[in-house]
């Protein structure tokens, strides 16, 4: 008599095949269901980004006797650049575009190369009080920049630094975020390759610019853009510290302007868009070098 045995992982392949299939198959629901929750959320901020965008444009084609006509609709009975020529023709907005690009530039490198130095210095230097130092810059994340208004103010006015380039470019150099991100960038970057330049002589300050710096290419790039774009759009303290009208940025000049028109609403949506237009352009342009250097921040972890 012969006695057939069966393996138990022979009996239950067929049943644990189906199980990974049918835990696969979830797997795939569920995240083709997040993918579409996602695409959702996205859709839903580009349509709140881009709708009102679209209705400055709509806005600023129509004539301003259109603009108050009730009720309101996107349709364009006689589409006209007239807001956009008399604001280029009545006010000095090439002035103050090279005024804010003046500003906006010096404020971008001077702020990245203070806060890679300062992170350079907090990441690969051994000092007592280091922590200490580290943690202040976190707190200066924490305080708002309208605090520093008066004794900024009193400070520039002191030195005799009001109505020049100085006042508005010097305070927004020091940037307690960008110290951060640049710190988070060299903290993952291989401590071998210091040690291999310091056995060849190299001092600190070459290894920071000759080694360090050429890697954070991705870094330098996103805060040079943040911080471009946040000094081209900063409009409290250039108002505060310049009144000479040869001397304005492109906020403070449309801020001077804009009370006078009224309700002429196709004039002061053609401002605002006169005002952003280079903003979007260097959005366009650099794009991918702002994702790269987000990425590459190590704030993901």
């Amino acid at each position: 008599m012969t006695i057939t045995t069966t393996s138990p992982d022979a009996t239950t392949a067929p049943g644990r095949q189906r199980e990974r299939a049918a835990g696969g198959a979830s797997y795939d629901s569920r995240t083709k269901v997040f993918n579409r929750v996602c695409f959702g959320v996205l859709l839903a901020f580009a349509l709140i980004w881009l709708v009102p965008l679209a209705w400055a444009v709509d806005t600023a084609l129509k004539p301003n006797a259109e603009t108050t006509k009730a009720p309101l609709t996107w349709a364009i009975d006689d589409p006209t650049f007239g807001a956009f020529s008399r604001m280029l023709q009545n006010t000095d907005i090439p002035s103050w575009y090279l005024a804010s690009f003046i500003c906006s530039t010096l404020v971008a490198t001077g702020t990245v190369l203070a806060a890679s130095m300062a992170a350079f210095a907090l990441s690969r230097l051994r000092f007592r009080g280091r922590n200490l130092v580290f943690w202040l810059v976190l707190v200066g994340i924490m305080i708002p920049q309208e605090v520093l208004i008066v004794p900024l103010f009193r400070e520039f006015d002191t030195f005799g630094l009001l109505n020049t380039y100085w006042a508005v470019i010097l305070p927004q150099v020091p940037t307690a975020i960008a110290v951060f991100i640049f710190k988070q960038f060299f903290d993952g970057l291989p401590k071998e390759l210091e040690d291999a330049a310091r056995v060849d002589g190299a001092s600190f300050l070459r290894i920071y610019w000759s080694i360090l710096l050429p890697l954070s290419r991705p870094v330098v790039a996103a805060v040079s853009i943040f911080t471009f774009v946040w000094s081209w759009n900063n409009l409290l303290w250039p108002l505060l510290v310049v009144t000479n009208p040869d001397l304005m940025t492109i906020p403070v000049g449309l801020a001077s302007v804009q009370g006078s028109y009224g309700i002429m609403y196709a004039d002061l949506m053609a401002s605002a868009l006169l005002g952003g237009l280079p903003l979007i352009i260097l959005f366009l342009l650099f794009q991918r070098k702002i994702v790269e250097g987000i990425a590459g921040t190590g704030l993901k972890g």
